[in-house]
């Protein structure tokens, strides 16, 4: 089993460090769109999700590729239709557990895709790195109905690439 090429990169942070991964989709920017903001588009590559979708809101997103498939609380925090939006998951408690972002920048037939996760502790970007590579994999996969992957390509496989980019 040969593991897919990582395309992330760490970048050191004040606090931590953020994690970039760019993905080119093979659709028109209003369709990558729709596919990274609709719950019945979103559960073909990371989990369905229910709430109202507004800035300040929680909703929730049951991670249909985990083990159990966990529901996780999540808030938008920014958005610019189509091409900007600004999540945090939060922990049991209500804090923010994960701050992420996706930008993209589209033409008629393809849109380039900018994920960023932010303030990461740099000890769990080995772990953190790799789950993100699979679900945008799977993100790109999706839109044109190939087979998705398997984690176990990714991780551990991506580890040593991750935390090697940690200064």
């Amino acid at each position: 089993m040969t593991s897919p090429v990582p395309t992330g990169r760490v970048v050191s942070a004040g606090k931590g460090c953020n994690l970039v991964l760019p993905r080119s989709l093979p659709v028109a920017l209003n369709d990558a769109w729709t596919h990274i903001t609709e719950a019945q588009s979103t559960a073909r590559w990371i989990g369905t999700w229910q709430g109202n979708g507004t800035i300040g809101e929680t909703a929730q997103l049951q991670l249909g590729f985990e083990e159990g498939q966990p529901w996780t609380n999540f808030r938008i925090t920014a958005c610019q239709a189509p091409t900007w939006l600004r999540v945090e998951t939060l922990d049991a408690d209500g804090h923010t557990a994960w701050d992420l972002s996706i930008e993209l920048r589209g033409g008629p037939v393809q849109t380039e895709l900018l994920f960023t996760m932010y303030g990461i502790d740099p000890a769990s970007v080995g772990e953190i790195g790799p789950g993100w590579e699979y679900y945008l994999d799977q993100l790109v996969l999706s839109l044109s109905d190939a087979p998705l992957p398997n984690f176990s390509e990714y991780y551990p496989a991506q580890k040593e690439y991750f935390q090697a980019q940690v200064r």
